[in-house]
């Protein structure tokens, strides 16, 4: 099935835009945030566990040949996520006039995700190892929804992935101690560092979320028409571009969206978790 660049957009837009409120929403966290200062609190482990997994999800990339998109041709690490798709509409924007309310928030999360972090003292019972582990922060969040997500007979590429880790930082495990090991990596990653990081990575979803609305808001106007103002029917008139039927929908889905401002007001993390890992 064929899909024109419009087609696509709207497409990817959508997917996105979903992906976001699946994370950033008044289920998972507790509280509407402060517009300054704000440290964001799950309302249980469980759902801390589920931000993981979806945010996981986001980090990876469609399926080869859905919806016809490209392929990555770069090489970092956001290259083979959402992102680089985001990035496509910023250079080429077609459904917006440009693309200056989305670049700013897509262009931090990458670089905030490619920089690399320290976690200090990270203690291994299993082989007794007690080290400062320096890992890229896209790598330990998709290693972490992984393992939250599948069973450990299912975790042998990330397996790999932590020998690598580890022999980066000048420690060396077999496969085996690499499976052991999963459940205390997970433990140290995901219940610390990713838990410190939550409410940062959530400013950057939603940034990215009111990045979109804002992008939208002049081919809503051009869209949107009421059809009889009595009983609020409306319609949306698609761009020219847009003819698949799947696409249609999709499209009409995201300008539905934008009938209505994101779930959550902009906000800044706190300075406290801003300043480690």
């Amino acid at each position: 099935m064929a899909f024109s660049r419009t087609e696509q957009e709207a497409i990817v837009l959508y997917a996105v835009w979903d992906m976001i409120d699946g994370m950033v929403n008044f289920e998972i966290f507790t509280d509407k945030p402060k517009a300054f200062d704000a440290q964001l609190t799950f309302q249980t482990a469980t759902h801390r566990h589920m931000f993981n997994v979806l945010l996981a999800d986001f980090l990876s990339k469609p399926a080869k040949g859905t919806f016809d998109l490209p392929e990555a041709n770069g090489s970092a690490s956001t290259d083979h996520t959402y992102l680089f798709y985001l990035r496509q509409i910023c250079d080429a924007p077609l459904l917006g006039p440009n693309a200056d309310s989305l670049r700013p928030p897509v262009e931090n999360f990458v670089e905030w995700l490619e920089e690399r972090c320290v976690a200090e003292k990270v203690w291994f019972p299993s082989i007794e190892v007690q080290t400062d582990i320096s890992i890229q922060r896209i790598l330990f969040i998709k290693i972490c929804g992984d393992i939250a997500k599948h069973n450990f007979s299912r975790l042998d590429r990330n397996v790999d992935r932590l020998i690598k880790i580890l022999r980066e930082n000048d420690i060396e495990i077999d496969e085996g101690q690499g499976f052991v090991l999963l459940p205390e990596f997970y433990d140290w990653f995901h219940n610390n560092i990713f838990a410190y990081h939550a409410t940062m990575i959530a400013e950057h979803l939603n940034n990215i979320r009111w990045g979109i609305f804002e992008y939208l808001l002049p081919e809503f106007a051009r869209s949107f028409e009421i059809i009889d103002a009595e009983t609020r029917m409306y319609k949306f008139n698609f761009p020219e571009n847009c003819q698949n039927a799947l696409a249609q929908a999709m499209y009409w889905n995201l300008m539905n969206q934008v009938r209505s401002r994101p779930w959550f007001p902009k906000f800044e993390t706190s300075q406290f978790l801003r300043c480690h890992f």
